[in-house]
Formats: structure tokens, C-alpha cells, sequence
């Protein structure tokens, strides 16, 4: 009765009719679940509340269509179901290509506004989210969470075929390309195709000259924002990668990944030609240089060419006389710093440099380099002409005087032209009269080596 007064309270001139509940019924739907949940009203609460069974039967159509659009928000195109109708039209922007979100300040433009936000973020150098570890700021939520694997260690993302563990899911995804071989990024200008998109925005950059990276202290802009970080520890002097082995520091974790080879011996790089390996990209592909006999640098003020920059700058010295490096302790100067440091070695003493083979002490890793040929017998610098080769690449430029017939060793004092200095020393003693070479056992003295060498035969009996 309370129940029928509360209702013709609420609607006038109608009784809802009593509900007939089976008691075998002991699983309703789902549907009637929630039509149950939404009509439970106690008598109070239902007579205070202002409903009646119109607004109820509406309401519950109400809900029944949010159920309804959420299993029809599919995507024509691919089939792809979505939760909420938002989400859908989001996605069709994929298969349209359309992208409504312009940045004003460079006229990129988004398929999504929170992509637009990020972006801004750019321009504004914004970085709200910040480690709680080590204070470090990102422009991105993501970014955080995945920098903050660095000081938890965790790597959740493993490799099937290898076992490798990776901290973010893009990273094992990109290295299972090397056991694919995939790449699926093709640059439309030169054709060439890479396994990451990164690799490819970053490649046609050099098509396109774009330098969207700027540096706030100094001006310069960069093709690439890890350039440009690296770039800013110039200005910062921050050295964030350290070697746990030795402690030294290093800008750049490249830097330190190549440092770590001299503890560990690794080589990597091999060279296809002679099989001779390498700790660094880069020194292999100056050594294939030597195969190649390619010359890239050349200097403007007199043609010379050069297989590696560093030797082009060194040369240019020559034309300038600028000997920036001076030594300490006898004022001698140098133009370049490495040969400071080969003259301080005398001064000290110091061979740093050791043969593993025969325990032959260097002050030159240079020389160390020369005297390991004596073992294993290599001689990379072959001459083109007529293919003999050398473990010097002198004793290459010396022999190829043969075919040139150059002699650029000149005798001030009568004018004859040699082909090596050596041979020029020799002459100029005639002119001297000086024999700096002296027989031991008699004192007689002698122009050149060759001829002392010659006389030693008479005290020794060896037939000439």
C-alpha cells in the first residue's frame, strides 16, 4: 500500500503494476542487473527524489544508448572497436590524414590536441614533469617514466630469439630489426631505408638542411636535439657518463661506450679488405681510406689533399706557422699537442707504449704501431704502379719517387737534387769535409755509413 501511495504520489492517475519475481530465476541478465540497480529505490527516498516511472523508462533509454553508441563506436575503415565516440573520431584521422591542430608558431600541424600541447612544449621549453631521484625535468609524462627506469634498473621488454632485455618497448622492437633484418622506413627523395623512424626524420634533414634544434646561450642550431644536448654540456661542463672501471667522465655516452673497448680490447669494426679490426667506426673508415687511396680534404691555399681532416688541419699550419702548444719546461713550442706531449716524454722518460710480444718500451704509440709490423709482418701501403708494399707509409712516398723520378731534396751549396734526405745529408758532408763515422779499431773516419761498414771488413777478414 505504501508502495502504490508513493507512486500516485509521484504519477498521478497510475499505479505501476506489482513485479512478478521467479524465484528459479536465480541469474538474471545483465541488462536486467542494471535496470534492477537503476530502479532499487526505497519508498522514502523514491517519493522525495522526484522520480517517476517516465522519467525512469527514459533515463534507462538514455542508458541503454550509451551502452548501444559505446559497441557501435567501429571504425568503418578497419574494424577497430573504441570505447567512447571521441576515440573514433581520433582514429579516423589516421586513415584521413588529417591534422586540424596547427602550431602558430611554426605551422606544424597534429591529428590530436594533446600532441599539439606536447610540441609547444618545444618552443616554451617547458618541462613539467620532474625525477623525484635526480631533479631532472621532462617535456612528457612518458619520458619520465621511462627515464626513471635508469636508477630502478628495470628492463621489463626481452628479446625471444636472444634474451636480451630492453627498458622501453620501442627499444626491443627496433632491435628485433637486426635479427629481421627489416627496414620499413624508406626516404621518398633518395630511396635509402632505415629500421627506425627516427633514423629517417633525422636522414631527410639532410635533404631538406632543416635545423630546428636551437641553442639559447650561443645561437647555434643543430639538425638534432641530442646534438643539441650535447652541444649545451660545452656551456654547462657536465659529464654525466662515467666508466666504473677508471672513473673518468665523459659528455657524451658514445664517448664512454668507446673508452670502455680500451678495458675490455673489443674491435668491433673490421675491415672487409685486409681483416684488420678496429674500436671505432671512424678509424675503420680512415683506414679504408689507405685501400681506397681516397683524399676527401683538401687544402685551399696549395691543392694538397689529405685522408683525414685532422691531417688537413695540421698541414695548414704550415702555411700559417702557428705553434699554439708550448713546453713547460724548455719553452720549446709545437703546432699540435700530441707532439707536445711525444717532446715532454723526454723530459720525463716516460715509454708508456709496450710491445706485447717482446716487452719493447715506446714514448710513441706511433712508433709502438711501426714495430708491431716487425711481427706480423703487415705491410698495408702498397704502391699502385707496380704493387710492392710497406709496413711505412714513408717508405711508400720514398719508393714512388722512383716512378715520378721527384727529387725535392735540394743541395743549397751546388744545386744537385735528391730523392731522400738521407741521401742529401750524405752528399753534404763532401762539401763539409766532415765524417762522422769512425772505425773503432783504427780511428779512421768516414763520409757515409756504408763506407765505415766497408773498411770494418779489413780488420774482420770478410772478404769485400
Amino acid at each position: 500500500m505504501l508502495e502504490q501511495e508513493g507512486l500516485r504520489s509521484c504519477c498521478p492517475g497510475g499505479i505501476i503494476p506489482e513485479m512478478e519475481v521467479n524465484p528459479t530465476e536465480m541469474s538474471p541478465p545483465v541488462e536486467e542487473m542494471d535496470l534492477q540497480r537503476f530502479t532499487s529505490v526505497s519508498p522514502n527516498n523514491f517519493a522525495s527524489s522526484g522520480f517517476c516511472v517516465a522519467s525512469q523508462n527514459s533515463s534507462y533509454i538514455e542508458y541503454q544508448r550509451m551502452h548501444t553508441e559505446e559497441q557501435s563506436s567501429e571504425s568503418n575503415q578497419c574494424g577497430k572497436n573504441f570505447m567512447h565516440r571521441a576515440s573514433l573520431a581520433q582514429h579516423h584521422s589516421i586513415h584521413t590524414g588529417e591534422k586540424p591542430y596547427v602550431c602558430k608558431q611554426c605551422g606544424k600541424t597534429f591529428s590530436h590536441s594533446h600532441s599539439l600541447a606536447e610540441h609547444q612544449r618545444r618552443h616554451t621549453g617547458e618541462k613539467p614533469y620532474e625525477c623525484k631521484q635526480c631533479g631532472k625535468t621532462f617535456s612528457q609524462r612518458c619520458k619520465l617514466a621511462k627515464h626513471q627506469r635508469i636508477h630502478t634498473g628495470e628492463k621489463p621488454y626481452e628479446c625471444k630469439q636472444c634474451g636480451k632485455t630492453f627498458i622501453k618497448n620501442s627499444f626491443l622492437a627496433q632491435h628485433q630489426r637486426i635479427h629481421t633484418g627489416e627496414k620499413p622506413y624508406e626516404c621518398k627523395q633518395c630511396g635509402k631505408t632505415f629500421s627506425q623512424r627516427c633514423n629517417l626524420a633525422k636522414h631527410e634533414r639532410v635533404h631538406t638542411g632543416e635545423k630546428p634544434f636551437e641553442c639559447k646561450q650561443c645561437g647555434k642550431t643543430f639538425s638534432h636535439g641530442h646534438v643539441l644536448a650535447q652541444h649545451q654540456r660545452i656551456h654547462t661542463g657536465e659529464k654525466p657518463y662515467e666508466c666504473k672501471q677508471c672513473g673518468k667522465t665523459f659528455s657524451r655516452g658514445h664517448s664512454l661506450a668507446q673508452h670502455q673497448r680500451r678495458h675490455t680490447g673489443e674491435k668491433p669494426y673490421e675491415c672487409k679488405q685486409c681483416g684488420k679490426t678496429f674500436s671505432q667506426r671512424c678509424n675503420l673508415a680512415k683506414h679504408q681510406r689507405i685501400h681506397t687511396g681516397e683524399k676527401p680534404y683538401e687544402c685551399k691555399q696549395c691543392g694538397k689533399t689529405f685522408s683525414q681532416r685532422c691531417n688537413l688541419d695540421k698541414h695548414q699550419r704550415v702555411h700559417t706557422g702557428e705553434k699554439p702548444h708550448e713546453c713547460k719546461q724548455c719553452g720549446k713550442t709545437f703546432s699540435h699537442c700530441h707532439s707536445l706531449a711525444q717532446h715532454q716524454r723526454i723530459h720525463t722518460g716516460e715509454k708508456p707504449y709496450e710491445c706485447k710480444q717482446c716487452g719493447k718500451t715506446f714514448s710513441r704509440g706511433h712508433s709502438l704501431g711501426l714495430h708491431q709490423r716487425r711481427h706480423t709482418g703487415e705491410k698495408p701501403y702498397e704502391c699502385k704502379q707496380c704493387g710492392k708494399t710497406f709496413s711505412h707509409r714513408c717508405n711508400l712516398a720514398k719508393h714512388q719517387r722512383i716512378h715520378t723520378g721527384e727529387k725535392p731534396y735540394e743541395c743549397k751549396q751546388c744545386g744537385k737534387t735528391f730523392s731522400q734526405r738521407c741521401n742529401l745529408a750524405k752528399h753534404q758532408s763532401r762539401h763539409t769535409g766532415e765524417k762522422p763515422f769512425e772505425c773503432k779499431q783504427c780511428g779512421k773516419t768516414f763520409i757515409q755509413n756504408s763506407y765505415l761498414a766497408r773498411h770494418q771488413r779489413v780488420h774482420t777478414g770478410e772478404k769485400l
